[in-house]
């Protein structure tokens, strides 16, 4: 199972029983499986089966560009097939988006506080509308997903920005946080002390239905002054409920990334499209700002109860 919530429709379908299956088989030009009976193979010669050098089997006299131009490629019929590397590619790009866009928020907002909230509200609602357009796509749209993490730079540059005034050095340690989070989900995981279960996959979708909607309730009541507190209900009535809550959506967060670990390892096991890698880079760089924007107010929650 993949992430639920930010997650495009094409995954699940890679992986149907169907498709795994026809990827086992090399598709001729009639779109028809090539199969072999196994004893009329034994009874010819492996020159017959296999060719002679220079010559592949039954194509004897065949033109070699031909011959080349007929070979399936590595994922059958759609094209070379997903791997770790292409995914950490992917990421690492819709990362430097997410980058640009903290950076052009910063650089725009460092002397303008009213330049730099407006920014961060047309991340918000902007990366709110292109997540669910995302989520919602069978097949991914690259210029969306890197618009995406753009969107949620601005947004992640402003809050950055604001609370690095307030807190010194708040935003390298949020940085570290996040890190030392994603570090050791992935050694569990890897180590298969982690994995996604259908017990826990029902736990996590009502959880984060249940914060989604305290969110969206959350900014509304902030952005119509209903709380001036800094966080809103999260630390309205006591900094120790909006610790929990921080603490209750770091988790979530969390094991948003085991899923996207496990959306990952079934792709590049199933031999998905490549094209598919954009899915998991989008899958990723949702968790992972989701993570640190929750560790980022964690720490300012704890930082100003300090104070």
């Amino acid at each position: 199972m993949s992430n639920p919530i930010f997650n495009t429709g094409a995954f699940p379908d890679q992986f149907s029983e169907q498709k795994r299956e026809r990827r086992r088989f090399y598709m001729n030009s009639d779109a028809g499986t090539v199969t072999e009976d196994r004893q009329a193979a034994q009874q010819r010669t492996y020159a017959e089966q296999y060719g002679v050098p220079g010559q592949q089997a039954g194509t004897r006299g065949a033109d070699p560009l031909e011959q080349a131009y007929n070979l399936p490629d590595a994922a059958g019929a759609e094209g070379a097939p997903m791997t770790y590397d292409d995914v950490i590619r992917k990421t690492v790009i819709s990362f430097a988006f997410v980058l640009l866009g903290a950076g052009t928020t910063v650089t725009l907002g460092w002397n303008n506080l009213g330049v730099a909230s407006l920014l961060m509200l047309v991340g918000v609602f902007g990366g709110l509308a292109l997540g669910l357009v995302n989520a919602f796509k069978r097949e991914p749209v690259p210029g969306l997903i890197l618009a995406y993490s753009a969107l949620q730079g601005l947004f992640l540059g402003g809050i950055s920005m604001v609370l690095e005034r307030q807190f010194d050095g708040i935003v390298i340690q949020a940085v570290l946080g996040t890190v030392a989070v994603f570090a050791t989900i992935l050694v569990l995981f890897k180590s298969g002390r982690v994995r996604a279960t259908p017990k826990l996959n029902k736990m996590f979708l009502v959880g984060i239905a249940a914060y989604f909607v305290f969110s969206l309730l959350n900014l509304g009541l902030m952005l119509f002054g209903v709380t001036d507190s800094m966080f809103g209900l999260r630390t309205e009535f006591s900094p120790l409920l909006g610790a929990a809550i921080g603490l209750f959506a770091i988790a979530l967060a969390s094991y948003a990334l085991v899923l996207d670990f496990t959306n990952v390892q079934e792709g590049v096991e199933a031999g998905v499209a490549q094209k598919y890698g954009w899915s998991a880079a989008f899958g990723l760089t949702v968790s992972l700002v989701w993570l640190y924007i929750e560790i980022l107010r964690l720490i300012a929650i704890f930082r100003a109860m300090s104070e």
